[in-house]
């Protein structure tokens, strides 16, 4: 298999770069072309091979993925410290998707990061686990890549997935809720993923449900994430935990005392064997969930929630409480159609495959480069040939 190496790229990290016109301006409109033909171009995008990259708050996942969806190689590496300048993560990025590029055709990459990413798909505004500020990532990492870079919110690529590939099959209206330490979610319409205007729809995490309620990070009061998260679940836990209530010995057994190592799915294993807290717990960020999406019903009307994130490991614990909740809150419940609220079924690697296969959508102009590269090649080796031939006579 051809590799960066035989394309004649070096494998330098500072100073790879595609010739031509000026990166930023070139990429950015092929971008905003892709953008607006989404709902055709995921049908006949080129069969190719793509790498996929996930970057959260602790770790980094890069998967080379095919046109089906399949995992051909996974890599994972932990995040390095926020702490630490933005080009330490993306020398991280850089040198995992050269390490797969050694043993893979690769034609384009896509991000999935877990912050605010700009409607242009270039810039990350703001992530919350990451020094990125206004960060020009996909402009960065593609000038030291010899492929095109594709970046958007691991939200919007984790729906993209479960629509192509997942529990979301067949869904034109799709909303998709990931629970992890917050809430994230993204909405796909008629094909496409829902950006916004500014690039940063879908953060219902922080919509306020309870005014004056729990302080969230984001600076505001009551946010849902503050009652329907791994962070809440954990919280209430460790909270009847230190008040040594009754109800809460079975897990301070568990933890002998230390309060501080109960974690999310440490609560959802003990509701599984039983434990009554744990899943009476479970049952109050279910209902904070249909709570939540009732409101998101009522605004968004979609056929379709994909519930997806570590918190969702819970399964019927988390998921009935949550269509209980739903139908009790929804807005003319008994005169309406219903959405259906599934689980999501790709699990953690849902974004860096749905990352890898929206990259598939600008993949095509890197095998039209490489085309014309090995025409330029072959035309070279056959004027060398009839040079080589005229000398010999």
């Amino acid at each position: 298999m051809s590799t960066y190496r035989d394309l004649a790229f070096p494998r330098s990290l500072s100073n790879t770069r595609v010739t031509g016109a000026p990166i930023g301006s070139r990429r950015a409109t092929a971008l905003r072309t892709v953008g607006t033909r989404e709902r055709r171009s995921h049908l006949t995008a080129p069969r190719v091979p793509t790498v996929g990259i996930d970057i959260g708050g602790t770790k980094v996942m890069a998967g080379v993925v095919d046109a089906d969806g399949n995992i051909l190689e996974k890599l994972r590496t932990e995040t390095p410290d926020k702490s630490k300048s933005p080009k330490v993560v993306e020398d991280t990025i850089v040198e995992l998707v050269l390490d797969l590029s050694d043993r893979h055709d690769v034609h384009a990459v896509g991000i999935g990061a877990a912050g605010w990413v700009d409607a242009d798909r270039n810039r990350v505004l703001f992530a919350p686990h990451l020094s990125w500020r206004n960060e020009p990532l996909r402009d960065r990492i593609a000038g030291r890549l010899a492929v095109p870079v594709l970046v958007d919110n691991d939200a919007n690529t984790a729906a993209w997935a479960e629509w192509r590939f997942g529990a979301g099959r067949g869904e034109d209206h799709l909303v998709m809720i990931t629970l992890g330490t917050g809430i994230g979610g993204a909405i796909l319409e008629d094909c496409q993923v829902k950006r916004g205007k500014y690039g940063v729809a879908g953060e219902f995490g922080h919509m306020q449900v309870v005014p004056g309620g729990h302080r969230c990070p984001c600076g505001n009061r009551g946010c849902w994430e503050q009652y329907s998260s791994g962070n809440a679940l954990v919280r209430e836990a460790r909270e009847l935990a230190a008040a040594d209530s009754p109800v809460a010995y079975g897990i301070i057994e568990h933890v002998k005392g230390s309060i501080g190592d109960i974690t999310g799915p440490m609560i959802t294993e003990l509701a599984r064997e039983g434990d009554a807290m744990c899943i009476e717990l479970l049952q109050d960020i279910g209902q904070w969930l249909g709570v939540g999406i009732a409101n998101l019903a009522a605004a968004l009307d979609p056929s379709c929630f994909v519930i997806g994130g570590g918190v969702s490991a819970a399964d019927d614990l988390l998921i009935g409480p949550a269509r209980d909740a739903f139908k009790r809150h929804l807005t003319g419940r008994g005169y309406r159609p219903e959405a259906r609220i599934v689980r999501a079924q790709l699990g953690p690697e849902a974004g860096m495959v749905g990352a890898a296969d929206l990259a598939r959508l600008v993949a095509r102009r890197f095998r039209r480069a490489k085309r014309r590269r090995v025409e330029r090649y072959e035309r070279y080796e056959r004027y060398a040939q009839a040079r080589r031939s005229q000398e010999s006579l």
